[in-house]
């Protein structure tokens, strides 16, 4: 039966909750442990999947379809635990569950309330899978004190109290501000933060206090005194130079060893940090640069491309070149000529997207990557737009654009290369969607089988001919227009199993051209990158060679 570990955080949202619980699971497994990480969301979207990239960066896709916080991706990136549906909540999905049950008459006429019906149903989703691994690491969004997470840290009690002693295990992460006026280390807001979480009944069994350098001994004891918690259980979180770096820190500074001991787990067994230590090496001593531009829409806000972003650091690690990425508005090329900002390259990338707003850029950065022959990695609509660059400038479909462009303006000015999905094979049945049904969990979503063509790049590239990849999307490229394409010189290298729908386009001509429509950066890892984002960071390593 699984150990819990529930990670709050307090002071100021933002401090790493996500990237403390993916290195606690990743030392965990050095230690020969099994775990799993969870995510539990206080805000009332049922999941991330219409939030806009500004509200709330990146959406995260599971195997099973599921649409979930970026947390999960630094979960599977750091432990290499596919996620799944159950490892990711928000409170509209607690109170919908609830709801339904009410409606359908599961609760027997009760008067519904918070407690114990919203923190039962939080509870039974917690115990989802506890027999399957020695660890479970539960975060909680937000932090302590916020209103709306409240019915959570109540069911977190709860569920301390259900379970036997020396079961479960608080972590709270916390800041310490320093004051360059006065130059001092602040404990003062971690104390009221943990004053905060014991007023409603959870102490912490270990401090995780974010600053920008060491904390003095002092500042240690002092911690350890009033929030009521051993010396050796204050964890400094410095600011790193790298995300891959944590692991390594946070062993340093003992994390580890305070969760074992707070179980009472000894003698512990010793860690396997070699992984760790060669992701450490290959980026702390890279042998080059490559110049990366991403052309994108959300490029305000990075954590809207959060897995590429990593990805390609990956990529860059399995290289041993550093990935300089610079982030272009891709609108900016609906005003200008792409050739003097995007001239400095080694290579070009253009991820997803949803609507009209930038794709005209897009397209033109497609057509600047290939005629200049450029490295050109296009994702989903990245592919899309390089597919309608090829239509009109190359296959000669002049008026070549996107069904869903044509769909929000209300009128018809395209010929649409690209279309709305109206219905495809998940498994062993069909799936069938309108343009007008609801906008969430109704695009083609999680994992599926992909055939690539023999001697294609991107069979080279991945060293087989069968593949599985996730996918988020509504449009697909018409397959009608694949011959026509096809004697341009686009390769249609990808096709689904039943040969309806592509999934990779190549140039036959080119150096590296490929666009896919899955999200090939969602299963990146650093100690197993991606084969794409592993050969385009190479290609772009040769590129700068020839610049």
């Amino acid at each position: 039966m699984a150990r819990f570990i529930f990670i709050t955080g307090g002071v100021v949202s933002s401090l790493g909750k996500g990237l403390a619980s993916a290195a606690l699971g990743a030392l965990l497994q050095a230690r020969g442990y099994s775990v799993r990480l969870r995510k539990l969301d206080p805000y009332l979207n049922v999941d991330p999947g219409t939030m806009s990239p500004f509200e709330h960066g990146e959406v995260f896709v599971t195997d099973d379809g599921a649409e979930t916080d970026l947390d999960l991706g630094h979960y599977e990136r750091f432990t290499g635990v596919a996620a799944r549906r159950t490892d990711s909540v928000s409170s509209g999905r607690i109170y919908s569950n609830v709801l339904e049950k009410e409606r359908r008459g599961d609760y027997l006429g009760k008067t519904i309330q918070v407690i114990p019906h919203v923190t039962n149903e939080i509870k039974d989703f917690i115990r989802i899978g506890e027999d399957e691994v020695d660890f479970m690491l539960c975060e909680i969004g937000g932090t302590v004190g916020d209103i709306e997470g409240l019915p959570f840290f109540e069911a977190i009690r709860q569920f301390s109290q259900e379970k036997p002693r020396g079961q479960c295990l608080f972590m709270h992460l916390t800041l310490l501000p320093y004051i360059k006026a006065s130059g001092e280390l602040k404990t003062k807001p971690t104390q009221h933060s943990v004053k905060e979480l014991r007023s409603i009944g959870l102490a912490p069994d270990i401090l995780v206090c974010r600053s920008e350098g060491d904390i003095p001994q002092k500042e240690r004891d002092k911690l350890a005194l009033f929030c009521n918690v051993r010396p050796e259980a204050v964890i400094a979180a410095k600011d790193l130079k790298s995300i891959y770096a944590a692991p390594l820190a946070y062993h340093g500074e003992g994390l580890d060893q305070a969760v074992l001991d707070a179980f009472q787990i000894s003698p512990a067994p010793r860690p396997d940090l070699s992984v760790w230590e060669d992701v450490a090496d290959r980026i702390q001593n890279p042998e080059g640069e490559v110049n990366v531009a991403i052309v994108g829409k959300y490029t305000q806000l990075e954590d809207a491309y959060k897995s590429i972003a990593e990805a390609l650091t990956h990529g860059g690690m399995a290289n041993r070149v550093r990935v300089r990425v610079n982030w272009v508005d891709a609108e900016l090329f609906e005003r200008e000529d792409p050739a003097p900002h995007l001239a400095g390259y080694h290579a070009i990338l253009v991820p997803g997207g949803f609507g009209e707003r930038g794709t005209e850029g897009k397209i033109r950065a497609a057509e600047f990557a290939r005629t200049r022959k450029i490295p050109y990695l296009g994702i989903c609509l990245g592919m899309q737009m390089a597919v309608i660059e090829a239509a009109r400038n190359v296959a000669g479909v002049a008026q070549a654009g996107s069904e869903e462009f044509d769909h929000e303006a209300g009128k018809k000015r395209f010929e649409p290369v690209v279309y709305h999905l109206k219905e495809w094979v998940q498994g062993n049945h069909k799936v069938q969607r309108k343009a007008d049904d609801d906008k969430g969990g109704t695009m083609r979503l999680g994992a599926y089988d992909a055939v690539l063509t023999e001697g294609s790049k991107v069979a080279e590239i991945y060293g087989t001919t069968a593949i599985e990849e996730r996918h988020r999307h509504r449009y697909e490229v018409d397959i009608r227009y694949r011959d026509q394409l096809e004697e341009a010189g686009l390769s249609f290298s990808g096709m689904s199993p039943d040969g309806r729908l592509p999934e990779i386009v190549e140039w036959q001509d080119h150096p590296w051209f490929v666009g896919v429509q899955f999200h090939p950066e969602l299963k990146s890892k650093p100690f197993a990158p991606h084969p794409l984002f592993k050969d385009f960071v190479r290609a772009a390593k040769e590129n700068s060679r020839l610049v």
